[in-house]
């Protein structure tokens, strides 16, 4: 038999990590070899536990110490360039139509909404489907990408912002400088970013671009409530 696909887990909801283990404990095709509720594990996760296809939330904190959103619009490329063997399928429960697009010109090659409950049945599947090359999204999502926006919000902002702001909102105290080192660019080129950013969406300075660009869905949204418990 084929050797099992495997799965890593980026989730910070025990009942929804609960709930992909029920959908694939039994599996013979796919085997859960790690999770992990904050984003700053997920390297050294994936270095001690080689994965094929990453479900991943879109908002997570970064840390235990950090209850920032982890920017995933920036790792989802980070990881691909790191690990280029590796899958990612999101999963959440934001349905933003800049959001997914987003995720998916990140690299991402699924983008699933939580509350799509015949495709999370057959998760299995799914998961063998991206494995194999497949792009998978849910219905809602792939009539969110197809549907017209007169107000074209989502292009606003390069990709290249978008990961410098995301950055900015996880990691609120860095430098300039620390975000270049973080993004492997220059301090000039991260500072071009940043005030390039600024003028596209009629702000000052940092905090209020991160505040604006996360109300228009542009990066990490607001979060939702949901009545999930988090992981003890």
């Amino acid at each position: 038999m084929a050797d099992k696909i495997r799965a890593s887990i980026l989730d910070d909801h025990q009942s929804i990590v609960d709930g992909y283990r029920f959908r694939l404990g039994n599996s013979q095709r796919v085997q859960i070899v790690a999770t992990m509720s904050y984003g700053e594990e997920l390297e050294s996760i994936l270095e001690k536990n080689p994965t094929d296809v990453l479900l991943l939330d879109i908002n997570v904190p970064t840390s235990e110490q950090n209850p920032n959103p982890y920017p995933i619009l920036y790792e989802i490329s980070s990881l691909l360039q790191r690990h280029p063997d590796l899958t990612i399928l999101v999963i959440s429960m934001h349905a933003e139509r800049g959001m997914i697009r987003a995720g998916m010109e990140a690299g991402a090659s699924g983008y699933i909404l939580k509350d799509d409950q015949s495709t999370l049945q057959d998760l299995e599947n799914v998961v063998i489907s991206v494995s194999n090359g497949g792009i998978h999204l849910s219905r809602q999502a792939h009539d969110a990408i197809l549907r017209r926006n007169p107000a074209g919000e989502e292009s606003l902002l390069s990709q290249r912002q978008r990961e410098a702001l995301s950055l900015c909102l996880s990691y609120p105290n860095s430098s300039t400088a620390d975000l270049a080192k973080k993004m492997s660019i220059s301090h000039s080129t991260v500072r071009n970013l940043l005030s390039g950013s600024y003028i596209k969406l009629g702000v000052r300075n940092r905090i209020a671009a991160v505040a604006k660009a996360r109300q228009m869905g542009l990066i990490s949204p607001e979060p939702a409530t949901v009545p999930v418990s988090r992981k003890s």
